[in-house]
């Protein structure tokens, strides 16, 4: 089992300069998938062979399931994305646990497990995944709940559904609280995706950052990780460089054998 690569749509599109077929450009490189893609392109991905990797399950970042409220409103929300999630062949949602509200952390986790279990086992049925993403609190989102590992992961336990995951960011992870290599490893079982982009400012993969990638790659190849690492970060300079430095850095290496077929 290996994983696959992906990359954000939102990022790239918001890079000060554009090409003119990033979906195209994508399969060229070998990218095998696109996440939060507008549904306008769905045809077009699909024609190009890349998997629609996750969509927006609802509308807002900042108003989740942390609070009871809310819940009817984005369970309807949830349904309805998963029913074009099944039509179009979208692999999963994301869902996400909203600002902090009233409730303390350890009652924000029950009342966010306690309007998704149903979602999840609705997922499940269709063969859609829900991935929660815990994100910054220091530089972009601040205020938001989930913004650490262990807080989404205690969601994930307590619903107890395969359809519902963590949705790792190594960017937002960093920023919060590093020591990556071992929370990855502890939580790999609860990881259903990956997002990259460098740390800090959210840029390329480069000489820039401080984030050791072959090693996040390398510790996803030996626990043989098959999910998606897509890259979500808004490239300084040409994005096709920056795509096909990201999409190198994750590529596994030739084996020996290989190497002496192709000699």
């Amino acid at each position: 089992m290996s994983f696959r690569q992906s990359f954000a749509w939102w990022s790239f599109a918001e890079a000060p300069v554009q090409h003119p077929d990033l979906l195209g450009l994508a399969a060229s490189i070998g990218l095998e998938g696109v996440d939060f893609l507008p549904e306008e392109l769905w045809p077009r991905a699909r024609d190009l062979g890349l998997d629609l990797v996750v969509v927006d399950g609802h509308e807002s970042i900042d108003i989740g399931f942390n609070n009871r409220v809310h819940h009817a409103d984005l369970s309807d929300q949830v349904l309805r994305a998963l029913d074009r999630a099944v039509d179009a062949g979208v692999l999963n949602l994301s869902v996400m646990s909203g600002d902090t509200g009233a409730a303390t952390d350890e009652e924000a986790i029950a009342i966010c497990a306690e309007g998704i279990a149903p979602l999840a086992q609705r997922a499940e049925q269709a063969g859609v995944g829900l991935l929660l993403e815990p994100l910054n609190t220091k530089v972009d989102h601040p205020g938001h709940q989930c913004r650490t590992t262990a807080w989404g992961a205690a969601v994930v336990d307590l619903v107890g559904s395969p359809a519902l995951r963590l949705l790792y960011d190594v960017y937002h992870m960093q920023l919060m609280e590093g020591d990556l290599l071992r929370t990855i490893s502890t939580h790999l079982d609860r990881i259903g995706h990956l997002h990259t982009a460098g740390v800090p400012g959210r840029q390329e993969l480069d000489h820039r950052q401080e984030v050791n990638w072959p090693a996040i790659a390398l510790l996803l190849r030996e626990r043989g990780y098959g999910g998606f690492v897509g890259h979500e970060f808004i490239p300084r300079g040409d994005p096709e460089d920056a795509l096909r430095q990201a999409h190198a850095l994750f590529a596994p290496a030739p084996s020996p054998s290989s190497d002496r077929n192709a000699a």
